[in-house]
């Protein structure tokens, strides 16, 4: 197969960059052929395969095989598990093994896992030997739908989520639709809040498709497989009219302001909250701060937390388990989030399901105020 070419049961989604363009591939067995498609793209290349415990003992020795089969040599690197490892330490750790296998700047790395590996193993390609290529093969719903597309990476800080990176756009995706099976009811769902998320922000026909197929979504199959190349469709147009977040691409915040500060709130402790779960929870209070501002009416925010908990997920700050930090704490993570500019609060808020925008300046008193109402519901 080479790169123009679509396997039955395929889809395949163009990031239209110029010289940066790439292509996404979603579909079953992907990672089995992840050799020859890397091959047909970059030739002559050696790896690092950077992956998580979790993931490597199910896909590892599988994508090592595929990459030997077309000539590319390889080494592994493996993280522990988990949104705490996207930290300085682990990006040291990786930065020098892929140092020591004497990998050059034509080489790349592979990044095989979620979110937190793709995020981090993003960044050290975008910094070792001033970039390297990269290659993204996301083992989450949540990664193959948002994460692994954009090429924005990333680490945490103790000021807040996602703080130090850069953009580092990758060479290729493949997203195998296979590994979905392999993730708990919980991950699913966590990935299937950024899909809705893609409806929300311009799209209130995918949102309805979704009320009405989500179990088949779900299920797996063609239908999984539509949703996926519709949500990774709406991301790769974004982010070619905006690919450094000047202006529109901002709307793949939708819920990521509020989200990112309540995963801050319980200290990235995914037993209490996963990213995904922040974010159904954020585009809930996204839409019912919309109604707050007499911007939308309350019936929209009724309909997406309905969706939302018919799915599992999260909707409200009293689904998460253990105690939040007062408002006024959580408004101070929220005001570190990288979606402020020059001390402006800045959100993405809403006119109706589909109808996302950009809110600059929003006063702190009216979040404050909210938030304050939020914890006594």
């Amino acid at each position: 197969m080479n790169d123009n070419t679509t396997a039955p049961g395929e889809a395949r989604v163009h990031v239209s960059l110029g010289e940066r363009s790439y292509d996404i591939l979603i579909g079953p067995g992907l990672i089995a052929s992840a050799g020859q498609q890397i091959a047909a793209r970059l030739p002559g290349i050696r790896a690092a395969i950077v992956s998580d415990e979790n993931v490597a003992d199910l896909y590892l020795e599988k994508l090592g095989e595929s990459l030997s089969r077309a000539g590319i040599e390889s080494t592994s690197i493996v993280l522990p598990a988990g949104e705490k490892t996207k930290n300085f330490e682990q990006v040291i750790a990786v930065s020098e093994a892929v140092l020591a296998a004497r990998l050059e700047r034509g080489d790349a790395v592979i990044a095989l896992g979620g979110g937190v590996v793709g995020d981090l193993s993003g960044f050290v390609a975008g910094i070792v030997r001033r970039g390297m290529n990269f290659v993204q093969i996301p083992t989450s719903l949540l990664a193959q739908v948002d994460s692994s597309v954009g090429g924005k990476t990333g680490i945490n800080t103790s000021h807040g989520k996602n703080l130090i990176g850069v953009f580092h756009q990758p060479a290729l995706v493949l997203a195998d639709a296979d590994v979905l099976d392999s993730l708990s009811g919980r991950e699913f769902r966590a990935g299937y809040a950024e899909m809705a998320k893609y409806g929300l922000i311009d799209q209130p026909d995918f949102f309805a498709w979704l009320e009405k197929n989500w179990q088949q979504v779900f299920a797996g199959g063609a239908p999984r497989i539509h949703a996926i190349a519709t949500s990774c469709q709406a991301k790769a147009d974004v982010v070619a009219a905006d690919e450094y977040e000047g202006g529109k691409r901002a709307l793949l915040n939708l819920g990521h302001t509020f989200g990112h500060a309540l995963e801050a709130a319980t200290g990235y402790d995914s037993g209490r909250l996963v990213h995904g779960e922040g974010v159904a929870i954020g585009m809930v209070l996204a839409h019912e701060f919309s109604t707050r501002m007499n911007l939308a009416s309350p019936d929209d925010a009724q309909r997406v937390a309905a969706h939302l908990r018919a799915v599992g997920l999260p909707t409200q700050l009293s689904d998460i388990e253990g105690t939040l930090p007062p408002p006024d704490i959580l408004l101070e993570h929220i005001a570190q989030d990288k979606k402020v500019k020059r001390g402006k609060l800045t959100f993405i808020l809403t006119r109706g399901i589909g109808q996302s925008f950009v809110a600059d300046d929003v006063p702190i008193s009216e979040v404050l105020g909210f938030l304050k109402e939020k914890y006594t519901q």
